[in-house]
């Protein structure tokens, strides 16, 4: 599962079977963590989820901001809630890149902005999916 979390709205994401390709699956408004995680927890087990992977906001000079901080706060909550690894992704550039495609794809502006979190969280989780591949293949 792959989650991209805004102040407003975190998008979910989430492979295949073969853990080869990710589909963007909706996105939560947020109101407050706890109705985030129950929605979180929902669709962890429809979709039988073993590994949640987080957007890292991070800094372009690879510091840590007040978004990186917020995200590494709610990983710990998925951790301690679902008792599981929790991993942050480097999501430098993945809204900006979610909203290219979506312009060249001639997504209306409205309907970008209704779609754009969840396509962020398609492309982290698509991004880290890539890198297993990458990894299996060296060895």
């Amino acid at each position: 599962m792959g989650i991209d979390i805004g102040t407003k709205n975190v998008g979910i994401a989430i492979s295949d079977e073969l853990c080869m390709l990710a589909q963007g699956r909706e996105v939560i408004k947020r109101r407050d963590d706890r109705s985030v995680i129950c929605r979180i927890k929902e669709q962890k087990e429809e979709y039988d989820v073993r590994e949640i992977v987080v957007g890292f906001p991070i800094n372009m000079n690879g510091s840590i901001g007040a978004s990186g901080e917020k995200a590494q706060q709610f990983a710990e909550l998925l951790k301690k809630e679902f008792k599981m690894e929790v991993i942050l992704w480097d999501e430098r550039l993945t809204t900006r890149e979610a909203e290219s495609v979506m312009i060249e794809a001639s997504m209306s502006r409205k309907k970008r902005k209704t779609k754009i979190d969840k396509m962020a969280a398609q492309l982290i989780l698509q991004s880290y999916l890539d890198s297993l591949r990458v990894e299996n293949d060296e060895v």
